[in-house]
């Protein structure tokens, strides 16, 4: 996951569409033409050289020339081929982040500014267009200027040949001569194509590069490895000297951390910007995979098991919860495994059950791509029915899901968590400090190690815990 994080969108879309492209559509046929092209030049040297023999004299140090030409051009033009194909990704990565942020830049009235930026980045994309058409420009004209030499070289031939003895008859002249003027034309023709299909060989690159990169553990579980039907059956967690980071050569963001949670249990982790809160949770799911230690639940190591056997056993409340553009039914079970009955049970269950009876279709009523048209407390709310469905689950994680909802929706979130989730370990993620005081247990994490960890009321009464003092200054105690 760490690529989509440090890769922007638009680099990847002009690999998938222009790069692809290319390898696809135009190298197929620049290669076909290089081919045609090599093979009407050989021809035409070989009638030359058999009719004027001498010709080869000069040809062939010519060839050479031209060789050398192309070289000093291709260096270049690879180059400026990479520098178009880098310039152009910003241009497809800000169009689609303008396009989903444009009601807030007009509400912003930042038009201007986009707009600025926008040109930037294509000016920098045409610079190397421009390079590009100039290189080509002194390609031809050095090319051209080689093959009026050769012209003049087999006309020169071919006058001094009529003082032979026995000279060429004027029909075999006609055709030499014809095929001297073609001969320009086909080797200004042969090195372009062989530099075309040089330069278009870089989008091969770029699309091989990604066919590189690392992948995921495996997806399924090797047999003698898999867990039993019904894991996890308690839903422990221990966490073992575990040390993460996000991708290699940068810092420890887990450092050494070691923690136990009981099944059933409900554990609120909290901590300062950067403390390393969430990589517990991208630990937990394999998102990033851990340095060093091991994590465990119902005693099982995560890191022996495919990552669909474990994900599809932990459920998860995410900041910002995924609605899919369909009915409410596809949103609930994607599958279709469930029935009418299911789905109306944990949508009353969700308290959500008034507003879908509402909407024109009930299950079948559309909802928008994000979830446009519902509110962010009922798309929570429907993320909570969605999880209650998955009845393999005995973990929920809650990643900050209520900081971005009213007071009112909290209340009603904490509620449906309280009576319907009893059975689930329960890790919150805290941004509001309030959220997590009815927990059993506080995790405060602070620079990637386990500060504290203890019921609320004990943190609370040391004045001195990082927690008391984190609730001072959220002014929840004097």
């Amino acid at each position: 996951m760490s690529f989509f994080d440090t890769t922007p969108a638009g680099t990847i879309l002009n690999r998938f569409s222009r790069d692809v492209f290319i390898i696809d559509e135009i190298l197929p046929r620049v290669f076909t033409g290089f081919l045609r092209t090599a093979a009407g030049t050989i021809s035409i040297f070989a009638v030359v050289s058999w009719a004027v023999p001498p010709f080869l004299l000069v040809c062939v140090p010519l060839l050479f020339v031209y060789k050398s030409v192309q070289s000093y051009y291709l260096a270049t033009s690879r180059e400026i081929k990479r520098i178009d194909a880098i310039t152009k990704s910003p241009i497809f990565a800000m169009f689609g982040e303008t396009l989903a942020g444009v009601a807030t830049i007009r509400a912003f009235a930042e038009q201007g500014r986009f707009v600025a930026e926008n040109e930037t980045k294509v000016d920098r994309n045409l610079e190397a267009c421009f390079a590009s058409i100039s290189a080509n420009r002194w390609l031809a004209v050095r090319l051209e200027s080689i093959g009026h030499v050769m012209i003049l070289t087999v006309a020169s031939l071919v006058v001094t040949n009529l003082a032979a003895s026995k000279p060429l008859d004027s029909g075999m002249v006609g055709v030499l001569m014809s095929y001297a003027l073609s001969i320009t034309q086909s080797l200004g023709w042969l090195v372009r194509v062989a530099t075309d299909v040089e330069t278009n060989i870089v989008s091969c690159e770029r699309v091989i590069e990604y066919t590189k990169l690392k992948s995921e553990g495996p997806w399924e579980t090797v047999e003698h490895h898999r867990p039993s039907s019904n894991w996890p059956e308690k839903g422990e967690i221990v966490y073992e000297g575990v040390e993460c980071r996000y991708r290699d050569g940068l810092d420890l963001v887990l450092k050494g951390v070691d923690f136990k949670v009981q099944a059933q249990e409900k554990i609120g982790i909290c901590g300062r910007t950067g403390a390393g809160k969430s990589t517990i949770t991208l630990s937990l799911f394999r998102l990033i995979e851990k340095s060093a230690g091991r994590i465990l639940i119902d005693g099982v190591d995560i890191s022996q098991i495919g990552l669909n056997d474990l994900r599809s056993k932990i459920s998860i409340i995410p900041q910002d919860s995924q609605c899919f553009e369909g009915s409410v039914r596809v949103n609930l079970d994607p599958e279709g495994s469930k029935t009418d009955e299911e789905l109306w049970r944990v949508l009353e269950q969700s308290k959500l059950k008034g507003h879908i009876q509402s909407l024109e279709g009930g299950l079948d009523a559309k909802i928008e791509e994000g979830g446009n048209n519902l509110s962010n407390g009922q798309r929570q709310l429907l993320c909570l029915a969605r999880v209650m469905l998955q009845k393999s689950s005995k973990i929920l994680v809650m990643d900050e899901a209520t900081s971005s909802v009213d007071p009112e929706t909290d209340l009603l979130i904490q509620t449906v968590i309280r009576t319907e989730f009893k059975s689930f370990t329960i890790l919150v993620i805290a941004h509001r400090l309030n959220t997590i005081l009815d927990c059993d247990k506080i995790l405060v994490i602070n620079k990637g190690k386990v500060a504290e960890f203890d019921s609320p009321a004990n943190l609370m009464k040391n004045k001195d815990s990082e927690f008391c003092k984190m609730c001072q200054e959220a002014g929840l105690i004097d």
